[in-house]
């Protein structure tokens, strides 16, 4: 007990479990929008003829709420746990600390609010108007504070390799933000881009892409490098391969967002210079992922019962197919069969789902017990049970968009013997209707398993402390 209080007087572990807590309840929330909505594809009658239920309402909500609410709450109780234990030393910032989760928890309040109303600056990942962009930037710059502040005054010699993936997410992320967002208000709910045309779309995909490849990836690997080791009780398998990692990754992904782009007004010579890009960065992502995976060299028997291992150790799984299938996706010749088409929205959740879900259900179920002074989690079987209704719901969401995604671009450039379109979008769309059901049916076993980690984190938290340690004393 003594030593649990000094470790919290070393240790700011209050925003910690805050973040954890509420990284939990907008998953649960961001992913049920996600499947109203698509049951709304099924049943369109669902959004009962009011405006702010309606899908193209709905669908940002859900990203934002995915990608802000949950994930980039996991990322900064994640980095600001790591940064702690590798540094020794407590977060630097005082009250800045705390104004990084308020702040952050009105934000996302706001967009919970405007985006069903409309207000909305319609750019992918970056629908947030003005007022809100500029509330994102303060608290933005708040956590970089916190997160540096805390490297300089480590006790340390050097910095963990995990604290690299994260301050490069922190700084990207900034600059991403504040040039994408640059715009010309005309109220207080709606502004226009500085840019136009072609222009618009570049720094939008440079914003995108790289949102993808530094928020929900690079911030990721650095949970990767901490936890999956800690888990593991093994040291990473290659600590040189790791900042091999680091440095190629951060080389390349910033190249890669025009194969969004592809035959459009874009220069040809950009599209091109993306896909390359996307080629290359194949060698860094798979590379991360070899060095995670063979972390557990002479400990695989530990996946047989240990469930936060094994989420943590498959979402390296598909952390290395969706990065196989990002830079074939790329190429031109198979963009022009997946672009627009279910194929996308597939490999969109095989890394949304497989590798940033499943890796920040892992950390946080290896966090709770540390924060909440318990020796493990309420309940293993409930893990476990999470992990395949995960597995489970995973699957059957991204097969049924591949096969819905391929089926589209064949029937969209089927043609006569005259030249005629053979089919209708309608018929594309009838086509795709029976895997719309299993995306639902995936979508909705995958939320039933965060709503049983909901649950076993409740009982974990509000269980007697010490008290499984106290019986096994006593059955010794």
């Amino acid at each position: 007990m003594e030593q649990t209080k000094q470790l919290k007087q070393k240790y700011d572990y209050t925003i910690v479990s805050q973040f954890s807590i509420m990284s939990i309840i907008w998953g649960i929330i961001g992913m049920a929008v996600g499947v109203f909505i698509a049951a709304q594809l099924i049943w369109p009658e669902l959004n009962f003829n009011i405006p702010w239920l309606t899908y193209g309402r709905l669908r940002p909500l859900h990203t934002n709420l995915v990608i802000f609410a949950f994930a980039t709450s996991t990322l900064f109780a994640t980095s600001y746990y790591v940064v702690q234990r590798t540094c020794q030393t407590k977060l630097f910032g005082g009250l800045l600390v705390k104004f990084t989760f308020w702040g952050w928890q009105a934000i996302i309040f706001a967009s919970i609010f405007t985006l069903p109303l409309g207000l909305t600056s319609s750019k992918e990942y970056a629908e947030l108007e003005w007022p809100i962009d500029i509330a994102i930037a303060f608290v933005w710059i708040s956590y970089a504070i916190v997160f540096f502040g805390t490297l300089a005054k480590r006790k340390t010699s050097h910095i963990y390799v995990a604290n690299w993936f994260y301050g490069a997410f922190i700084i990207t992320i900034a600059i991403l933000h504040i040039v994408n967002s640059a715009a010309i208000p005309v109220s207080i709910g709606k502004s226009y881009s500085i840019y136009s045309g072609a222009v618009d779309a570049m720094i939008q995909w440079w914003y995108g892409h790289n949102a993808v490849g530094f928020l929900l990836t690079a911030g990721f690997l650095g949970m990767m490098y901490y936890f999956v080791p800690k888990q593991a009780e093994r040291p990473i398998y290659s600590y040189r391969l790791s900042i091999l990692h680091f440095w190629a990754l951060i080389s390349l992904y910033i190249w890669a967002g025009p194969h969004h782009l592809h035959y459009t007004a874009l220069p040809d010579w950009t599209q091109s210079l993306g896909m390359v890009m996307s080629l290359i960065l194949f060698a860094p992502s798979w590379g991360g992922m070899i060095n995670g995976i063979m972390t557990l060299s002479g400990a695989w028997h530990k996946l047989r019962y240990d469930p936060i291992l094994r989420f943590l150790i498959v979402s390296l799984s598909f952390y290395g197919m969706s990065t196989f299938e990002g830079p074939m996706m790329s190429i031109k010749t198979v963009n022009a069969l997946s672009h627009y088409t279910d194929w996308t929205i597939g490999h969109v959740h095989s890394g949304a789902l497989g590798w940033v879900s499943m890796i920040s259900i892992g950390a946080i179920y290896h966090l709770i017990p540390n924060l909440f002074n318990q020796e493990r989690m309420y309940s293993i079987k409930l893990i476990n049970i999470h992990f395949w209704l995960a597995m489970i719901g995973t699957t059957l969401y991204i097969i049924a968009m591949w096969i819905s995604g391929v089926t589209q671009g064949l029937m969209w450039r089927a043609v006569n013997s005259d030249g005629t379109l053979k089919y209708s979008f309608i018929e594309s769309v009838q086509a795709s209707y029976p895997f719309y059901f299993i995306r639902f049916t995936g979508g909705f076993i995958f939320l039933f398993g965060m709503l049983l980690m909901a649950y076993n984190t409740y009982m974990t938290i509000n269980a007697p402390k010490y008290s499984l340690k106290f019986i096994k004393q006593i059955a010794q």
